[in-house]
């Protein structure tokens, strides 16, 4: 029985009917230690009547070694993994040691255990409980936290139980408070009912509604129980640690070997115990005491505080002897023994640091970051040669960073810094300290430690230092370039021409692009374009692999306009990055895609894209590419209309980049507002934010030369002059070639034209222009402002048309103030017969929907879809049930014969 904790239970049952239902959820139950967490997942295992469970836990003495904890939830079902797609078995597996580790493993494990759940969930409902979570390693929490976000049909359900410290990752949280004092008094009197009068009340008055401390405080607490200065836990453990001191000393001893022994092996305890003279009856004692409990051949603690009270009860010597012991009994688990051995040690030891070291490697080979961080900083700590204590102290700075831990990593960078010698070590701390810097918005300090690392590898001899110096200088460019900030740019693209790089370096594309954006900023357009073109074509070039080059050859093509080459190569690198399992790089491939899909007027595929690319981004820890994502998504919300959403976004993607002025990515979220202010008719407010933008970084970006259309209607609005926009604007669009941007040219010069008849002219070349320029959403914009500027002239019939087709377009583009903009100008023009708004079938899909049916119509299985979206085969099912209906099909075979475009 739970004590006044009926409001908890019900969420939790909830949850569980929910998934007998078929509906899976995931519940992070936080809460202090000892507030009852365990005993809320525990009534979840007990209410799971026809539902299969599956138990883990994060352990302290483990959360350094990947995957420890996902292993201990899992194993149950490893029979199933046969059945998985392939490269997510072979992921699982090589998590597990169970085969070589692969690439880009990390998400790969994820998608994996998703995978896995769903299968085991085939059977029928499947509950999985996960107490101190924690103490999850780092490896094993993101998998699992990936996984939970895409459960949605499986009939899974998730619950962790975790302390106040625990990243719920964005997953629903339940938050468990104290009970109160009526249900405290009930487990007191039902507890200790001999304990009566003040003494009763200082422990209800103490406990603060904690359950755990209104079990444990009675056992110790004296006839004159005062209050003590000790923090509620550590009163609990000192309740603890006068149980333990009541035992027999061989019961002491086992139980010491129990909180070291990481996992609870139970024919590991027995045989260590046994060397320390300790036999079964010393462990019967130990149960007895209701410290632990015995069960499956595992050996589990009551509560963790038990853990650390045993822990910290005995003598420093004896814990150095069950380690060292430990370590013997392990030999066929080297991590494990590793970290048992450095436990062990009291002083430098090669041996064990070696040990660890591998250990480190093998924690990488396994996306481990975390893990390999700890075990190379403590392997460093062993290691009394200087330069060997530096080289694993700047390993464990790079693990560390790549963990996610920057500040850690930058710990260990100090700590290194002293004992480094030599001109490469400290380049590639200055290196690491610069990548830091960016993540943290300090892109200047950046970009100033990565110029002065290539000049130092620049005076050393050797072509590698050369090449390195190389690398350095083009991600310097690439910070400088996303601060729009000309004169960094030119330095890092001089000092990367005055390197005399070779053809062989392999550097050569990078080096064009480092040039085109500096002749960029400081010459213009019309010198730069050339230059550019040349990196887009040798990205179109290269059929597969060599992603790096073709994602920029990509982005660079939607830099220069050439839009549907940019959307081919940056869809092709997805497709490819899914099936080889590379999920990191998606969020980067997927900001690229949805521009070139936005410029293009595929809204909808943009959305669908950009919102994919937003959780990849925030399950892969980019906050950058987020924010990007978030002005794309801020942007077509604005032309829909969608004033909160596109408010909301464009705040969340300003707030990450507006400290910084990383102008590339602000831009989005500048033009964005000031869209949404253009789309509604606030045409003053548009104005001054273009004017705004433009007296900022977002000047020197691609992105203010194409809102100068907008920035040109804002100006025509309110009377003002726009002759400079416009001949930004013409001059990159006469280097540019691009018919499109001739015809938004001739747009522009036609809403600047008084002369009606010369604006009559400029009208029609657009309207021509248009019809080959592939980009309905700027030519439903110049029939829009043709028409109104035909119906002003008193030419009403002439206009019709032209509205008519405005209006339609932004109808099929979900434009809704740019229609309803059309249908008063064309009822304006004398057509009244103009419809409202229709609603269309895929319009009614949701973002995911509409790539599941996709790939639904392309003859793929619900696995394969499952498989390229990161979703298990049941969800896949409930997205195409839901969106059938909205289709007004009835089968997959229907689904080929519809429009998705």
């Amino acid at each position: 029985m739970l004590w006044g904790r009926s409001a908890d239970q019900a969420a939790v049952d909830g949850l569980l009917e929910r998934a007998r239902a078929g509906r899976s959820g995931a519940l992070v139950v936080r809460g202090e230690p000892g507030i009852g967490k365990t005993a809320l997942l525990d009534h979840a295992g007990r209410r799971a009547e026809g539902m299969r469970v599956l138990r883990g836990v994060g352990i302290e003495t483990e959360a350094e070694i990947p995957f420890a904890s996902l292993h201990l939830l899992l194993h149950q079902g490893f029979d199933r993994i046969g059945a998985l797609p392939a490269p997510q078995a072979a992921a699982l597996e090589g998590a597990f040691g169970l085969a070589p580790a692969t690439t880009d493993g990390r998400l790969m494990v994820g998608l994996a255990v998703l995978s896995l759940l769903a299968e085991l969930a085939e059977d029928g409902p499947l509950l999985c409980l996960v107490d101190d979570a924690h103490w999850l390693d780092q490896a094993s929490a993101r998998a699992l936290t990936f996984a939970a976000h895409r459960l949605h049909a499986e009939g899974v359900a998730m619950v962790f139980g975790a302390r106040p410290e625990f990243d719920p990752s964005g997953l629903p949280e339940h938050r468990l408070s104290g009970i109160d004092r009526e249900a405290a008094a009930g487990l007191l009197a039902h507890v200790a009912p001999a304990l009566t009068g003040p003494l009763r009340e200082r422990v209800i008055e103490e406990s603060s509604g904690n359950p755990l401390a209104l079990l444990e405080l009675p056992r110790t607490a004296p006839p004159t129980y005062d209050r003590g200065p000790l923090a509620l836990p550590a009163r609990i453990q000192d309740a603890y640690a006068a149980r333990i001191a009541d035992l027999p000393a061989e019961a002491q001893r086992t139980l010491l070997v129990t909180a070291l022994a990481d996992g609870g092996d139970l024919d590991v305890i027995v045989r260590a115990a046994a060397e320390l003279g300790c036999g079964p009856v010393a462990l019967s004692a130990a149960e007895r005491s209701g410290l632990i409990g015995i069960a499956a051949g595992q050996v589990t603690f009551a509560h963790p505080l038990m853990r650390a009270a045993v822990f910290q009860h005995a003598a420093y010597d004896l814990r150095l002897e069950v380690h060292t012991i430990l370590a013997r009994l392990l030999e066929d688990q080297p991590d494990r023994r590793a970290w048992h051995l450095a436990a062990a040690a009291t002083g430098p030891d090669e041996t064990v640091a070696l040990a660890l070291e591998q250990a480190a490697r093998r924690a990488e080979d396994r996306s481990g970051n975390a893990g390999a961080a700890a075990a190379l900083e403590r392997a460093a700590e062993l290691t009394e040669d200087r330069a060997r204590k530096a080289a694993r102290l700047a390993a464990a700075a790079v693990a560390a960073a790549d963990a996610g831990r920057p500040d850690r990593a930058k710990h260990l960078i100090e700590r290194a810094t002293p004992l480094v010698t030599d001109v490469r070590s400290r380049v590639r701390l200055s290196e690491l300290r610069a990548r830091i810097a960016f993540d943290e918005g300090a892109p200047y300090l950046a970009h100033d430690l990565l110029v002065g690392g290539a000049e130092q590898l620049a005076g050393l001899p050797e072509d590698a230092d050369r090449v390195a110096a190389g690398l350095m200088l083009v991600d310097a460019a690439r910070n400088a370039w996303q601060l729009s900030d000309p004169g960094r740019v030119a330095e890092a693209a001089g000092r990367l021409h005055a390197l005399g790089l070779r053809p062989g370096d392999g550097l050569n594309p990078a080096v064009q692009a480092v040039t085109g954006a500096a002749v960029l900023l400081d010459k213009g357009p019309a010198d730069a374009l050339p230059i550019m073109r040349g990196l887009v074509e040798s990205g179109k070039a290269i059929d597969t692999g060599a992603h790096a080059l073709r994602i920029n050859a990509a982005f660079v093509a939607t830099l220069v306009g050439d839009f549907g080459t940019g959307r081919d190569i940056s869809a092709a690198v997805a497709n490819e990055c899914r099936t080889s399992g590379e999920i990191g790089r998606l969020p980067l491939v997927h900001l690229t895609l949805a521009s070139a899909e936005l410029y293009l007027g595929r809204f909808r595929d943009a959305v669908a894209t950009a919102a994919e690319g937003l959780q990849l981004a925030s399950d892969t820890g980019q906050p950058n590419r987020a924010g990007y994502l978030e002005g794309v998504l801020a942007w077509i919300a604005a032309v829909r209309g969608e004033a909160d959403r596109c408010a909301e976004l464009a705040a969340r993607s300003r707030d990450r980049f507006d400290a910084n002025r990383i102008a590339n990515d602000l831009a989005w979220a500048e033009w964005a507002l000031a869209l949404l202010d253009l789309g509604q008719g606030r045409f003053t407010e548009a104005f001054d934010r273009f004017d705004a933008a433009m007296d900022g970084p977002v000047r020197h970006q691609i992105q203010a030369v194409y809102f100068v259309p907008d920035q040109i209607e804002a100006a025509v609005r309110v009377g003002l002059p726009a002759r400079e926009p416009l001949r930004r604007f013409e001059e990159w669009a006469g280097a540019s070639g691009l018919t499109w941007a001739q015809a938004v040219s001739q747009r522009c010069r036609a809403l600047l034209e008084p002369s009606w008849e010369r604006a009559h002219d400029h009208f029609k070349d657009a309207v021509r222009l248009h019809a080959v320029s592939g980009r309905p959403w700027e030519a439903a914009r110049t029939s829009l402002a043709f028409g109104e500027r035909l119906r002003r002239e008193r030419n009403k019939g002439s206009a019709r048309p032209h509205l008519r087709a405005a209006l339609e377009t932004f109808e099929r583009l979900g434009a809704r103030p740019w229609a309803e903009r059309a249908r008063t100008e064309l009822r304006a023009a004398g057509d009244t017969s103009a419809p409202a708004a229709p609603d269309t079938a895929l319009a009614a899909l949701s973002p995911q929907e509409l790539q599941i049916v996709r790939l639904a119509a392309k003859g793929l299985t619900n696995r394969e879809i499952g498989a390229q979206l990161f979703l298990s085969p049941k969800t896949v099912s409930y997205h195409l049930y839901r969106a059938f209906p909205k289709l007004n099909v009835a089968s997959r075979a229907q689904l080929a014969g519809l429009d998705l475009s």
